[in-house]
Parts: structure tokens; sequence; C-alpha cells
């Protein structure tokens, strides 16, 4: 699995390096040489939304889900086991319901197309769905790990 996450993660370095360098080379194109990348804004939208739910799962296996740690910490024993799982799997449901509306909506849009650049909606929302279903997955191996009472959190190591 190491090799996955560090794929992954690499994944979304180059979605997140898009982000910073097609505005940066339309502005450049634009001011220097009046010469305007076409599509270049809904080519960053693209980017930043395939940014967001392709890193969802990312967040999601490191534990880093808005949560109040404070006082989830403070709580001992069988309730906070319990809690645990009612979270897990509330989440994971609700991951997976939006992986599913998202699967059923590209296949009921399958024809359809971003405006400018023609960019087909399945690989639009291509990155929600497939972010969603890790992210679902990754869920559900956190209750696995909380049953099992082994750590949850894979902590990136610090150098």
């Amino acid at each position: 699995m190491p090799i996955v996450r560090k794929a992954w993660q690499a994944l979304c370095a180059l979605l997140l390096a898009g982000i910073v360098l097609v505005p940066l080379v339309q502005v450049v194109m634009r001011d220097l040489f009046s010469a305007p990348l076409v599509g270049a804004e809904e080519f960053t939208r693209f980017l930043l939304v395939c940014l967001v739910f392709a890193s969802y799962p990312l967040v999601v296996s490191h534990g880093e889900n808005i949560r109040m740690g404070e006082f989830h910490d403070a709580m001992t024993g069988r309730f906070k086991r319990l809690l645990d799982g009612i979270i897990f799997l509330g989440a994971a449901f609700s991951s997976g319901f939006v992986a599913y509306a998202t699967f059923t909506t590209i296949f009921d849009n399958l024809n359809n197309a971003t405006p400018t650049l023609k960019i087909p909606f399945w690989v639009f929302l291509g990155s929600t769905a497939v972010g969603f279903f890790v992210a679902c997955l990754q869920h559900l191996l956190r209750l696995r790990r909380r049953c099992r009472q082994e750590p949850l959190d894979h902590r990136p190591e610090v150098s």
C-alpha cells in the first residue's frame, strides 16, 4: 500500500502544480505576448475539482478530518470506541452515497461536456466519484482498525 499512497500523493502534487502553473502561464501569455490561453480558467477549475476530491482519501487515511480533537481525546473506553464506530460508519455511508450519486450522475450525462474545452463530463466528475469511493474504503479500513484496536493514524515521517 505505501506505493499506492505515494503515487496518489504524487498525483495530488501534480494537480497542485497545475493549479499554480496554468494561471501563471495564462498571465504571462496574456500580458507579455497578448495571446491569452483559451480555456485556462476552465482548465484551472477542472484541476481544482480534481485536487480537492483526489486528496480527500489522503486526508481520511491520515485521520486529518475536521473533528473536535480535544473532546474526542478526553473520552475513554467503551464510549470512545462506540462513538468512533458510529462516526466511521456514518462517514463511510456518506462517502459511499456521494460516490454512488456521482457515478449515477456521470452515467446519466455521458454525452455532455464542458463548454469551452469540451472536457467530457465523466472526466470532469470522475475524480469526485473515485475520491469519495476511495474515501469510503478508507473510512471502512479505519473502522476495522478501531475494532481490532490497532493504531488509526499513519503519520508521515518528518525528517
